[in-house]
Parts: structure tokens; sequence; C-alpha cells
């Protein structure tokens, strides 16, 4: 019945006889069954009205995509469900649609108005998927749509749905080009994302719209090198890609004084023959040298290679690929040395691997040879390994080789010609050749072994040590005459043409030397002269010229035998050669002067090749590219720029951050000193920790780390004041004794109170806050205060003390088991009593710390029994949560009376999220499913600051944190009473301290993780105002700014 056994029945063949045949049922799993029907019975799944086959035919379709086979013919049929109310069909409707929206475009064009409602959807997955499947349907005429869309996307609460708006971005780039401004701007927004989901993905977009807009980068340049620890994989190749280019046009190069002092000391070597005519000249160069700064770094530039240095210890190949590229594009030559160790582990990896890896530790070789030189046996090859990969090393051993471990090199190299893999075999003779140039002491060496290597049996061998040999006689070719003759020996048996040339050449060039054997040698090559390739012909008809001119008696004959072959060959490039010889070295009436000089034209004295490494220019190609690895420039590679001359101005980097402190205050001496002594670190916990999936545990992590962030910053700042400061803190102190001493009088004359009223009194003031609702806030505390930044205790007054003290706040008053005596608490229905057989259940939140743990939500739940007979055994059973919440029970309720209520208090973590907790409600008879489903504003808690520290906080709470709205007030809510009346109603938050008439504040935070919580409203002439929420949890803030802004305009 599943996809498995329908993958294993193909997979396998044909079913035996006894088995039951796939493919006929609708459920049945022969879904790759080769029978046309297959497709008619999906369609009919597809078109039932039950969602578990619709689900089971998408799952099967998606299966067939997944292995590559064709469904497009299934589009009409599943374009129809897109509209489908089940969320999974959905999901895997859209998977199909991102696939064939492209080839079936029309039929997709049809849906447009479900996609455009898809983006709407409450849940991201789905606003994600249609936005993809949008960008994916490449007619023209909606490109309005699809930018209206990515516009609104880029807004969204949820990063997910941000980083797809990112990736739609190249998609309509490359369907309208000239949409590019638009689109730049929504780049613009997107790159101040401070998520790192969404990070990777619109620095991708830049690179494929704008990568010559570096200005954009300036500002979110520290914010980009913060994050990159924290982005996927992919994101972090792409981040650090861009970021080498910018470093480039941005920074100096941090090697400029080491590369001109080697400069000038090539110079001086190489000028010391002529002393005097370069005086003048290097009297310039040292003043330049002495007149040039000492390099300092950018702390901009050491940031990246400290942010990106991590890095190399990830596990994804093209991360540490990507790093080292930037460690020897962008380092000092003292630092480079950390990027071999981590390059040297990729080698372990796959061969595709392995093959890049090397490509660029062969270009790395040949400038910064010494960091790879304690890894040398790292590149010792392996049996095992491929041709291209044994060459690859070969390659970095030769450009490793010096002259301390030739002598180890070599050895390797006589095992490698004993290979069975004859490409490597020709590789290893070419790199002896490669070391016998690049270290003389060994040159005699080599040429002894190549030499032992033409008495080998294979062919191919010899071939490759006589062309390797060639070219290292040519250096010295005096003193091997011997080898020279050894090798005409062997015309009769090699056979490979550019085998059989290279000797010739070598006869040719060296005649003089053999002045016996050349003429024999040529007299056998023109007997078999048309049967040998175009090449060796070529150096038949040189070798015959240069004996004609320094032998002509023995060759004279032999030369115009060849040059008439040569006349009538089927090749052109041979007849011409031909004709071009014999007016050169046969003089005749009509010969021009050149005739003369013909000795000089063949005999002059060649320059020895140089044996270079191919991978010797590359590294004008970005290390890692594809065009490095092409050794050509490829589609859309972005040149890496060259060093400036001047270093730009590095304050473009800078981000202004708002001043915190109102204009009204006093103490701008106390202002200023603090922000000289405690500066805000850029990238602050709450910013770096908002990761792509935010799970409970880590935002409980965040909350307390901003908590013990403020506390600690506060403490520092306490420290640091002056000495009139410590004399007002010591009458504050004074003045908390007394009331101290008052309190215990109280307490001694009151009756012993329970545990729980104990623990509500340990937090100064806030459990009696809270239980009267803030409305003292309102009521007692005069709404405009002192023009004077004051402390919390100093905010709570000593007028306001003594009326709290004077409440009656009895037992029953400060129990967690009673409702807070205010008007505003409102009761739910929980169960009612027809449904409950005449029990009736309510419930509130009262506002009230929960005492067993401070991180749930006390719910107040009443019960009432309005039956006749007495109610046992009420308690709680099988809660349902959702991942993260949790949930203590009350105790258990032994019996009820008839007619009588009782009040109960539980705890419950909704993990600050607004989803129901459903349980059991649970009496001796029977189970009734119940749940609760907390208002937005019961998930927090009040927090106390002062108007400095709120402004602060909201400094930090900028960008995706903050969401403003304008509204008009309701005729009920024009004062500042009935604003904060109305607010904290809603919302159970603390007012805060405003120097402003026309602006009310209120703080708290969520109970859960600790998130702040701060809202703005500000009255505007006219009965407008401005409502402005900051959360940390953008989700949180946006349900919040609906439920205010409907109290406030009724």
């Amino acid at each position: 019945m599943s996809t498995t056994s329908a993958f294993n029945d193909e997979k396998g063949g044909s079913s035996s006889a006894g088995e039951p045949e796939y493919g006929h049922d609708p459920a049945s799993g022969g879904i790759f069954s080769s029978d046309y029907k297959r497709h008619d019975d999906l369609k009919e799944m597809l078109d039932s009205n039950k969602d578990s086959l619709k689900l089971e035919a998408m799952k099967r379709i998606v299966a067939m995509i997944a292995r590559g086979k064709n469904a497009s013919d299934l589009f009409p049929a599943v374009v129809k469900n897109v509209a489908c109310k089940n969320i999974e069909v959905k999901k895997l409707v859209y998977v199909y649609l991102v696939r064939y929206a492209e080839e079936q475009q029309d039929l997709a064009l049809l849906s447009i108005s479900t996609f455009q409602r898809g983006l709407k959807d409450p849940n991201q997955l789905i606003r994600a998927s249609a936005l993809r499947v949008l960008s994916s349907i490449r007619v023209t005429i909606i490109v309005p749509i699809m930018m209206l869309a990515i516009k609104e996307a880029a807004s969204d609460m949820s990063p997910y749905v941000r980083k797809t708006a990112a990736h739609a971005i190249p998609k309509l780039y490359s369907l309208d080009p000239e949409q590019k401004d638009q689109l730049i701007e929504v780049i613009e927004k997107l790159l101040a994302d401070k998520t790192t989901l969404v990070a990777g993905s619109v620095v991708m977009a830049f690179e494929e719209v704008c990568p010559e807009r570096i200005d954009l980068i300036h500002k979110n340049y520290r914010k980009l090198c913060n994050l990159l620890i924290d982005v996927e994989e992919w994101g972090q190749v792409v981040i650090i890609n861009m970021l080498t280019r910018y470093a480039r046009t941005q920074f100096l190069n941090p090697n400029i004084n080491e590369s001109l002092l080697e400069e000038g000391g090539e110079k001086a070597f190489y000028g010391s023959d002529d002393e005097d005519d370069d005086d003048e000249e290097k009297k310039a160069e040292a003043a330049a040298l002495a007149k040039r700064k000492p390099y300092v770094m950018d702390p901009d530039h050491r940031l990246l290679l400290r942010n990106t240095k991590p890095l190399l210890q990830s596990r994804n190949a093209a991360v540490v690929m990507a790093v080292a590229q930037l460690y020897f594009h962008l380092a000092p030559k003292a630092e480079v040395g950390v990027i071999a160790k981590a390059l040297v582990r990729l080698m372990r990896s796959h061969s595709e691997v392995q093959y890049v890896v090397l490509q660029n530790v062969a270009t790395m070789t040949i400038k910064r040879r010494g960091m790879f030189e304690p890894y040398l046996k790292s590149f010792y090859i392996r049996s095992t390994d491929p041709t291209q990969i044994k060459i690859l090393k070969l390659e970095v051993l030769t450009n490793l080789a010096n002259e301390t471990n030739i002598s180890t090199i070599l050895r390797e190299f006589q095992t490698y010609i004993k290979s069975m893999d004859k490409d490597f075999v020709a590789a290893t003779i070419q790199a002896i050749g490669r070391c016998a140039t690049n270290i003389g002491e060994v040159r005699d060496t080599c040429l002894n072994g190549l030499v032992q290597l033409l008495s080998n049996r294979d062919e191919l061998v010899v071939a490759e040590s006589v062309v390797v040999i060639k070219k290292l006689l040519q250096m010295q070719p005096e003193q091997h005459s011997d080898i020279i003759k050894h090798m005409a020996k062997l015309t009769d048996n090699i056979q490979v043409p550019m085998a059989r040339a290279s000797i010739l050449w070598l006869i040719g060039e060296y005649c003089e030397h053999v002045p016996k054997i050349a003429p024999d040698v040529l007299r056998k090559m023109a007997k078999s002269f048309t049967n040998e390739e175009d090449i060796v012909k070529l150096q038949i008809l040189n070798l015959a010229a240069k004996l004609y001119l320094t032998n002509s008696k023995q060759t004279k004959l032999l030369t115009q035998y060849v040059l008439n072959l040569a006349k009538y060959d089927q090749n052109y490039d041979i007849r011409d050669r031909a004709r071009f010889i014999r007016q050169l070295i046969v003089p005749t009436d009509k010969s021009g002067a050149l005739s003369k000089y013909a000795k000089k034209l063949f005999l002059a004295l060649k320059p020895a090749p140089v044996l270079e490494s191919p991978f010797k220019d590359r590294d004008h190609f970005q290390l890692g590219s594809l065009s490095h690895l092409l050794n050509a420039k490829a589609g859309g590679y972005q040149e890496l720029p060259d060093w400036p001359e001047s270093a730009p101005d590095p304050s473009v980097r800078n981000v202004e951050v708002k001043d915190s402190v109102p204009e009204w205050t006093k103490c701008t001496s106390r202002k200023e000193r603090k922000e000289k002594k405690v500066e805000k670190p850029f990238y602050s916990d709450s910013e770096g920790e908002s990761g792509p999936t935010e799970s409970a545990d880590s935002e409980s992590d965040t909350g307390s780390g901003s908590e013990s962030g403020s506390e600690e910053s506060g403490s520092g700042s306490e420290s640091e004041e002056s000495e009139e400061e410590s004399e007002s803190e010591e009458e504050e102190e004074d003045e908390e004794d007394e009331r101290t001493k008052k309190k215990k009088k109280i307490e001694k004359s009151k009756p012993k109170k329970p545990e729980s009223a104990e623990r509500s009194e340990c937090f100064p003031f806030c459990s009696m806050i809270s239980s009267i609702n803030l409305f003292i806030f309102s009521s007692s505390v005069d709404p405009t205060p002192s023009p004077q930044v004051t402390p919390v205790n100093n905010f709570l007054s000593t007028s306001l003390v003594a009326d709290l003290e004077g409440l009656s706040l009895t037992d029953t008053v400060l129990a967690p088991t009673t409702i807070a005596p205010s008007s505003s608490v409102r009761m739910y229905e929980l169960l009612h009593r027809i449904t409950g057989e005449g029990l009736a259940v309510e419930y509130c939140f009262s506002r009230q710390p929960f005492s067993p743990d401070p991180h749930m939500v006390a719910v107040q739940i009443q019960f009432t029994n309005n039956t006749s007979s007495e109610t046992k055994s009420l308690h709680i059973e099988d809660p349902k949560l959702q991942s993260g919440m949790r949930i203590k029970e009350f105790p258990e309720i032994e019996l009820l009376p008839a007619g009588e209520s009782v009040n109960v208090v539980m705890g419950i973590d909704f993990c600050d999220s607004t989803q129901a907790a459903n349980f059991q409600l649970c009496t001796h008879t029977r189970k009734f499913f119940v749940s609760i489903q907390p208002p937005v504003g019961e998930l927090m808690v009040p927090a106390f600051l002062t108007e400095n520290e709120f402004k602060k906080e909201q400094g930090q709470l900028m960008g995706m944190n903050e969401i403003s709205e304008k509204l008009n007030l309701g005729e009920k809510c024009q004062s500042d009473h009935a604003i904060v009346e109305r607010v904290t109603a809603k919302a159970n938050l603390s007012r805060v301290p405003s120097g402003s008439e026309k602006e009310n504040r209120f703080a708290g935070k969520t109970v859960s993780s600790g998130s702040l919580v701060l809202v703005t409203v500000a009255r505007k002439e006219g009965g407008g105002a401005q409502l402005t929420v900051n959360c940390e949890k953008m989700v949180i803030g946006t349900m919040l700014v609906k439920d205010i802004l409907q109290a406030l305009t009724q």
C-alpha cells in the first residue's frame, strides 16, 4: 500500500504469479507500473473528495518526480487542488507546481489568483511555496504581480518567507532586467535583516542582480562578518566569496611592504654590475620606501579574517575552500599558513572534492610553497587514486621540490614509473624533467635515470623519456653527445611519432657532435619517408637541410631525394616546406638574398625550453571558482579587483546608533561619561542568536542572556557614578532601612502567611502591583513625572509606598488561589454547566507570578457544582501540548459539595505562543475535553524601566523588530488615564515614565523567554495617534498591535 512497496516492486521486476497485481486499485502501490492506466488512477484519486486519497496521490506523484519520471500530463488534475484546505496536500501541490509551472505556463496562469491568496496564508510554508510557484511562472505579463509579491514577502514576519523572497529576486531579474532598480531597493531592505536564515540568500541575490553596488554592503559589512558563523553552509560560501571581492576594494594590501622590499632586493642584485648608472634610481626608490608608512591593518579587515578562521573546521568542503581562497587573497603572508592543514584534511574526501582542492593547492604552491612543505607526504600517490588525481598530486610534488627534499621525491617518482597507468607514467617522466630544470644539482642524476628508461619495454615510456631528454639536452648539449648517439640508435625501434621527431630534431640540431651517425640516420629516414607521420616528415626535411649545409658531400643526393619525395606529398604543409628549403639551401639564379643566410637561419642557437607549471598564471582567477578550474573565464564570473593604492574611507561602514537620551535630561555630563566608558557592542546577543529555527530553549537562552547583559551593564554604570550620586544613594538607603523596619512591625502584627504569599513578597512591590492590575499607576501616580532620570526605587515614591502599605492586603488577596480585585479581569468559560452535566468551570489570567515556576502563566480556575449531589476527584489528565509547552496541574480536588464553588491555580508555559493547551478535565464519573487559549497580552509580565533604559532597549529593537500603526483614538479614549486603562487591560504591562505629555510608554517581558516588549502610544493633534511595538518576537509584536489597536479605537 505504500510508496516503498511500489518502488521495490519496480526495482525487482515483474511480480510472481502468486502475488496480487498492482496498479488497478486507486489505493494500491503500483505507481511505477508501465501500464498507461496508472495516471488515470492518480487522476481519480486527485478528483475524489477525500483528503487522504489526494494526499496519497500527491505523495506518489512527487515520488515519480524524484525518480526522474515525467508527470507533466497530470498538471491539470494537480493544479485543481491548489485551493485544497488540507495543508499537507497543498504543500505537495506547490512542490509539483514549482517543478512544472515553467513548462505549463498557460494552465499555471489560470490559478494565479489562488497563488495570490496563498501569499496571505497564515502558514509560513504555504506563503513561501506560493511565492516560489509564482516566481517559477516565466511570463512577462505577471511581472508586476511578482514584484508586488516579492516586496510584501520581504516584509513578512517569517524569516523563511523573506528567504524565499530573496530567492525569487534573481528569477524576476532574469525575466525582466528593467525591474533592476526596484529589486535593488528590496535587496537593500533584506540586507539589513538580522536573521541568519536570510543573509546567505540575499547576498546571492545581490551577486546576481547588482554585484557592482558595493555601497549596499558598507553598512551591513560588520553584521555579515558576525553572522557568518551561524549562516547555513551554502550561504557561507556565497558571503565569503562576496566579502573577498569587497575586501580587495576597501582595504590595503597587507603584503605591500614585503613585495616592495623583494622587488628592491632583486633590482639591487641584478644591477650590481652597473652600479654607477643606477645610483640615482636606487636613491629615489630608497626615499620612496622610507616615506611609505608602516602598514597597519584595518580593524574591519582583521574582523573578516578573525570571523572566517573558525570555518576552516567546517564539515562542508566548499566552506573550507572558500575560507582558504579568502586567506590566500587577503591575509598577510605570515597568517596564510593556517589554511594548509584544513586543505590537507579535505584530501581524505571524495575524489571530486580532491580534484578541486588539488587544483587550488597546485596554484598556491607556486607562490606560497613553504606552507605545504610540512605536509609533503599527504601528496604521495596511492594506487587507488584516479588518474586525474595522480597527475595533480604530481604537479604539487613537483612544485614543492627543493634541494632538501628532492631525493625523497625522486625515490617516489621511481616507484611511480613502474605503474600500469600509462598516462600517469608519462606525467611522472615530465615531472622528473621539471625537477631537473628547476634544481641544477640533480640534473645529471635525472638525465641518467631517463636514459635508463630508454631501454624500457613500454614504447610510451621510452617515447616520453625521449621528449623530456631532448629538452634537458638543450641546456648542456656539449657534455652529452653519448646520449645523443644512444638515442640515434632508437630510431629503428621507437614508433611513437613525437619521440621519433624529437630524436631527429636532436640529431639535426647537434649534428656537429655526431658527424658520422647523422648521415646514416637520414639515409634510413629517406627509405621510410612515405610511411612516416607528418610531424616526423617535417623533421626529416629539417635534418636533411641542416646536414646539406654542414656536410654537403655525403648528404647532397640524399637531400635532393627527400625534397623530391616531399614535393609530391599529400600534405600541403610538407609540400610548402620542401619548396621553401629547396630555394633557401640550393642557390639558383632566381634565389633571393636570403640564401646567403641559410646557415644562420637553420643552425642558429636555440634558447633552452623553460619547463613551467601549467598552474603558474592561474592565480589571477579567484581560487575556488569555476573559471580557475577551467583556466578560462566562465559566464557570470566576477573579476577579483586589484588592491587600492590608498585606503578608502573606513567610516562608510559605521552604523549610526540613535541617541537614547531625551532632550530634557539634566545629567548630560553623566550621560557623556557613561557613553565613553560603556560602549555598546555592535553585535549584541539578542541580534546574533535569532537563528532560522527558534525553539523554546534557544528563545529562553536569548532572553536570559539579554537580561543578564542589561544587569551587568547597569551594575557597571552604577559603579562609575560620581561622589555626589553615592551620597544621594546613601540617603536613599537610609530611607529604605526605615521602610523595612515599618514593614517588619506590620508583619509581626499580622498572622503567618502561606509560603506562596511570602514568595510574592520577595519581589519588591511587584506582586502587589500586579495584584491590583497596575491601576495604581493610572490612578495614584501623576501621569507627568518630574523631569529627572530616577532609578526604579525612586520612581515608587514614599507616598506611593505608604499608599501600598495602607491597603488591606490580607492573606486572601496575596494567595495565588484568588482573583485580583479588579473589574478588568475577564472570566472565560472552560466548561458550560449543560455540557458538564451541572459542573460549570470558568478560568481567568490572574496576572500574578506562578510561584512554583516563574516561566509559567498563572491560570485561575473556578469550579461550581450546580447539581444536587457532590462531585469527587476533580483533576487533569492526558494534556496534549504543542512542542515546547509545559503544564503544572493543580492539586486534585477530592470533594466539591453541591451548590458550592472552589478556586484553584494551575501553571501553563505557553512557550510565548497563543496556541491552546488541550487536556481532559476529569471527575470520578466523567471526562471532558477542554482547552485554554491565552490572549497575547497575558503572555507577559510587567518590566520596570526608566525612560533612558526604555529608549536604549528600543534602539536595539529596531528594523524587523518594530511594528508601527497609525490610528484614530475612540471618543472615550482621548485622555492619558483612558489610554493607560485600555492598554493595561489588554496586556500585562507596566507604565514607563515619559518626558512628553503626549507619549505613553509601557514595558513588559514575555513570561516564557523573558523577551522585552515595549509599547509606545504617541498622541497627535486631531485625535490621531501612533502605536509602536518593539519586540524580539515579531509574531507576538504583530498580534499585540492588533489587540491594542482594537482597544484604543473602540
